[in-house]
């Protein structure tokens, strides 16, 4: 993608099922639990760029003895600067010596070396950085059951609500955040489950010292998870972690957010996405599942697993934004889908170059729409079947130079900079007879062609440029995870705007605007902002759009072409959650976001909607 957008966070969570001693025995290393979630995270490193961090929780701990050790690290290469701190903890310890050696008669004592591990990629969209606000986050007690760790890849649009229930109850949240509006939320029916148990227990006669391991038995996951979840408006895979041993992974109704898990005998494992696991335990595709969406994936202490419903399942809405960019292009059906957009986009830039092939380059900006691109010169090559078996001009055109960081703050300074970030390859474009087709797997604000890409390419000389996006035009906010909540800061927005201005209906919005204030309290509200666009047809916005990212330092022509809502869902017909293109949001909070996000527009507030 050509714009920075903020990414999806990744989770990686691992039960080990066997004594440590027993990898030791068939792997060669007690360290193999770690070792696997290295590589998950590693495998996922496209999900978080902010910060890292890992817990580990040992079974059957004694008292006195640490069971809970999390690291976490805000560093630019966190996944590296936390999995070196855990070897020195282990060198410190003395589990392992300075060649690496396992020493286990210091097994019982030695840090991470747990039964249950979770890992966390971060990337923000609250804009607030720090380690502070690294997953996962830990909500400590002297009750063993009553500890809680919990790390997710989720946003809730109703955390004010949320928040307020909590006072409520009588609690005293440490900050606003959703992530602890969540913990703190599970782990208020968590204590009161465990209380509950304790107290039935004591009345049986039961000493306390011996209802530890009952509690952990009959702790009751799943109605602790019901209880919390029920008033959660947004997209979610929460993983969490109980201090006695149990696990659980909890996926949002409409299976916004997506989750993976395999097991066999020998551990239960769950990631954010398909492709690492596959890798990481060399399994068939068919063994690795979804987590169910409404449903939750629970690993009692004991080592059985469950995926147990906690909320009716509603329309299925899968977010249909990780096929196009975030998910990893090595899983299969992903691969076949992003192929399949650039097919399906190619009769539109055909008919944009008056099917000049022979006088057209084609080619993409790196590197997420690599694949669609394959999908486009591949139906590009049955077209040439009708002429003469022409060889079409592919080449690499943008090149981005990974050196180079946009660090400067000064806007006139940084925009140079920027402007410098792509290097292109030269002598492959005939100056003032060819044309330029580049395909960019998405164009959501539209800023780094303007300030920089189609500078860069007109340097070439062609007479028109084409910028293709196998995504449709990004037209509402997210507020499910994707940090792309002002209205704003798309060029799809700024286009309808300015034909608005054009064709002198700026009332329109005003009376949009009134509309969205009136209902602001209106659980039940429609997403108003969808009239803005009602009146253009998808060419009138993409015709403006390339007229907003022409300067007029560009010579060449310039067109735009979207991707049509239509061709994607043939492309991806199991994933209809698109939201950013339709404004048709899978729960009311969605919707809410939408016209808040209107609002602070007509209001000039520069802050997210949710």
């Amino acid at each position: 993608m050509s714009d920075e957008i903020k990414h999806e966070c990744g989770i990686a969570l691992i039960r080990l099922k066997k004594e440590l001693s027993y990898y030791e025995d068939k792997y060669g290393s007690s360290l193999y639990g770690l070792n696997k979630l290295y590589l998950l995270m590693e495998k996922q490193h496209n999900r978080g760029q902010d910060g890292a961090g890992v817990v580990s929780l040992k079974l059957d701990a004694e008292p006195g003895v640490p069971f809970i050790f999390r690291e976490r690290s805000d560093s630019s290469n966190a996944i590296s600067f936390i999995f070196n701190k855990i070897h020195e903890q282990l060198l410190e310890s003395k589990f392992i010596d300075a060649n690496g050696l396992e020493e286990y008669t210091r097994l019982s004592g030695a840090p991470f070396m747990g039964e249950l591990l979770l890992g966390h990629l971060r990337y923000a969209t609250h804009s607030s950085s720090g380690m502070s606000y690294c997953h996962p986050f830990l909500r400590e007690n002297n009750r063993m059951s009553k500890n809680l760790v919990l790390a997710g890849n989720f946003n809730l649009t109703n955390n004010d609500e949320l928040f307020q229930k909590l006072i409520e109850l009588g609690q005293h949240p440490l900050n606003h955040t959703d992530t602890i509006t969540v913990m703190e939320k599970i782990g208020h029916y968590l204590d009161q489950n465990v209380d509950e148990l304790y107290e039935k227990l004591k009345k049986d006669g039961y000493s306390g010292e011996h209802t530890q391991n009952i509690i952990s038995k009959e702790l009751d996951v799943a109605t602790i998870l019901q209880k919390s979840a029920r008033q959660f408006d947004g997209g979610y895979v929460m993983a969490g972690l109980i201090g006695h041993g149990d696990a659980f992974v909890l996926r949002d109704p409409n299976g916004i957010r997506p989750a993976y898990w395999y097991e066999d005998d020998e551990l239960v494992v769950v990631t954010s996405e398909r492709p690492p696991i596959k890798t990481a335990f060399n399994v068939d595709d068919a063994r690795i599942k979804p987590v169910k969406p409404g449903h939750a994936l629970i690993i009692k202490k004991d080592g059985t697993v469950t995926e147990t419903r906690i909320l009716e399942e509603k329309e299925i809405l899968q977010c249909s934004f990780e096929r196009i960019y975030f998910s990893r292009g090595t899983d299969k059906d992903i691969y076949h889908e992003r192929k399949e957009l650039g097919r399906l986009i190619t009769p539109a830039v055909l008919e944009s170059i008056n099917h000049d092939l022979k006088n057209t380059v084609f080619s993409y900006i790196p590197n997420t729409a690599e694949v669609s691109y394959i999908g486009m010169t591949e139906a590009l090559g049955g077209e040439l079947d009708e002429l003469l078996a022409l060889k079409p001009r592919i080449e690499k055109i943008a090149v981005k130079d990974a050196k180079l960081r946009t660090f400067i703050t000064a806007d006139n300074a940084r925009k140079d900079l920027v402007s410098h970030v792509y290097d292109t390859t030269y002598g492959v474009v005939k100056p003032g007879t060819d044309s330029l087709v580049v395909i960019d797997d998405s164009i959501v604000r539209g800023t780094t062609l303007r300030n920089s890409i189609l500078r860069i390419l007109d340097r070439l000389g062609p007479k028109k440029i084409v910028i293709v996006s196998s995504a449709p035009q990004i037209r509402f906010p997210d507020c499910y995870g994707i940090d792309m909540s002002k209205l704003g800061d798309f060029i799809a927005f700024k286009a309808a705007i300015a034909l608005h201005n054009d064709n002198g209906t700026e009332k329109l919005l005003q009376d949009i605007y009134l509309k969205c204030k009136e209902n602001a309290g209106n659980k039940e509200a429609p997403n108003f902002v969808k009239e803005i666009y009602a009146g253009f047809t998808d060419d009138q916005i993409s015709k403006k759009i390339g007229e907003l990212l022409k300067s007029e330092s560009i010579n060449a022509e310039v067109q735009i072409i979207y991707q049509t809502v239509e061709n994607l869902h043939k492309a991806s017909p199991d994933h209809k959650g698109d939201w950013y293109f339709t404004g048709n949001y899978p729960t009311p909070g969605g919707n809410k976001v939408s016209n808040r996000s209107f609002i602070n527009y007509m209001e000039n507030r520069d802050e997210r909607a949710y």
